[in-house]
């Protein structure tokens, strides 16, 4: 490996968001892993530092166990989660939380939260192994106070998530870990859109973050779109 190189462990790479993090946030030369459930089309399988990891997330314990036994040992620089389902009628006139099937709740929580920890868990022992590591959860505006959306299991994810970074923030502080919850709007990620926020925004506050020292922690940033009536 080379002196500059950076190894990121990024999840939700098949489409979106994930895949502009993947093409766009790493450097030529660093080394990727992306998870998925399906495979990525635009991977290049003569690249061998872009390896994609198969797992689906809602099988929490059998996705952690395969994403281990593909990393192993190697340090992780920036572990990205970037994963969020929600309810199927979300944001719809026949959304009725009252209606959710049981599975529905479960897979969504599993994806969103519970797989979430399993992660980090399982993968402290390659951060630690950086000397400036970073964790940053994609979270969205649904998890913060006063927003005007239903979407109930989906926002108790994301008001969850954040609350894994405010605990983990404690618990990191001795091996100088940072771990960051972004708290995005509204996306442009099939196309532009005056009224969404552009990728090019999410991958340079993601920039920012991968490139503070250790001696910073960037808790939370919060990025509605400048249209948002969410907040």
């Amino acid at each position: 490996m080379k002196p500059t190189q950076k190894t990121f462990l990024i999840y939700g790479v098949s489409k979106g968001l994930g895949k502009a993090i993947f093409n766009q946030l790493p450097d030529a030369e660093d080394r990727i892993f992306g998870v998925s459930r399906t495979k990525p089309d635009f991977l290049n399988l003569e690249n061998n530092n872009h390896i994609w990891i198969p797992a689906d997330l809602s099988d929490a314990k059998n996705a952690k166990e395969g994403i281990q036994d593909a990393i192993g040992a190697e340090t992780i620089d920036y572990l990205i989660y970037n994963v969020g389902i929600w309810e199927k009628t979300a944001f719809t006139d026949d959304y009725d939380f009252e209606q959710l099937a049981v599975h529905e709740i479960e897979e969504i929580i599993h994806t969103n939260i519970t797989s979430l920890l399993l992660s980090v868990q399982s993968f402290l022992p390659n951060l630690r192994k950086s000397a400036n590591a970073k964790i940053i959860f994609i979270g969205s505006t649904l998890g913060l106070p006063n927003h005007n959306k239903q979407a109930v299991v989906f926002s108790a994810a994301k008001f969850a998530l954040r609350g894994v970074v405010h605990s983990l923030r404690t618990h990191l502080r001795k091996d100088n870990i940072g771990i960051t919850a972004l708290n995005l709007g509204d996306l442009a990620t099939d196309v532009e859109h005056e009224t969404l926020i552009p990728l090019a925004d999410v991958i340079s506050a993601l920039r920012f973050v991968i490139h503070t020292s250790n001696a910073t922690c960037v808790k939370e940033i919060d990025m509605p779109s400048m249209k948002d009536i969410d907040l």
